[in-house]
């Protein structure tokens, strides 16, 4: 396929993206550069300092909601992409609410609780709609140990075991990587209607 033939392919399609921090702003990003159609994007936070060793932000945008500055910077990018940006708190009841006509969805949670959420919604009331996750991307280096496993229309991006810690953060190289990843089993499900690794 040509690249103008992946634009237009892709034009047509929805994909959610819960989270809009180091995964979901750098994913939705990459989305935005292929031609992604649609994004429909949930957040909470607003963007801090804290946040641009590794998230798609700029320094004037601090104390901004990070769905309204990811959404100018994407806009920036692609103005005819469409947007739908909700500033929420997600639980069972939005993403049910949110997320229920998108094409394929992606996860970019923080919190491991969160991410125990959004997969029993997914696999209870959206079963046939595939879910991204990542888990696994904190510190630096072993860029080798980050890949893809696929359970059914579940997958997971990263290592599986590097868990964020004080002396183990999270850090724009491998945080970058692991939203590569899940944005590149985004386009493989939706180019390909299945994933390769």
């Amino acid at each position: 396929m040509t690249f103008e033939q992946i634009k237009h392919t892709l034009s047509h399609y929805t994909v959610g993206i819960a989270g809009a921090g180091g995964l979901g702003s750098n994913i939705a990003m990459h989305l935005t550069r292929v031609g992604i159609g649609k994004l429909i994007i949930a957040d909470f936070d607003v963007v801090q300092e804290s946040n641009l060793n590794r998230q798609f932000y700029f320094r004037h945008q601090l104390g901004i909601k990070k769905v309204v500055a990811l959404k100018a910077n994407l806009l920036a990018i692609n103005p005819l992409l469409q947007l739908e940006i909700h500033d929420i708190r997600l639980d069972s009841q939005s993403i049910t609410s949110i997320f229920q006509k998108v094409d394929v969805m992606v996860e970019a949670f923080d919190r491991a609780e969160m991410k125990e959420v959004i997969v029993e919604v997914f696999q209870t009331e959206f079963p046939e709609i595939p879910l991204v996750m990542g888990n696994g991307m904190a510190g630096w280096g072993k860029s080798n140990q980050m890949r893809v496993q696929q359970l059914g229309n579940l997958y997971v991006c990263g290592d599986g075991v590097s868990e964020i810690a004080d002396d183990l953060p999270p850090l724009s190289p491998r945080v970058g990587i692991c939203a590569a990843m899940q944005a590149n089993v985004v386009l493989n499900i939706l180019l390909e209607n299945r994933y390769e690794p």
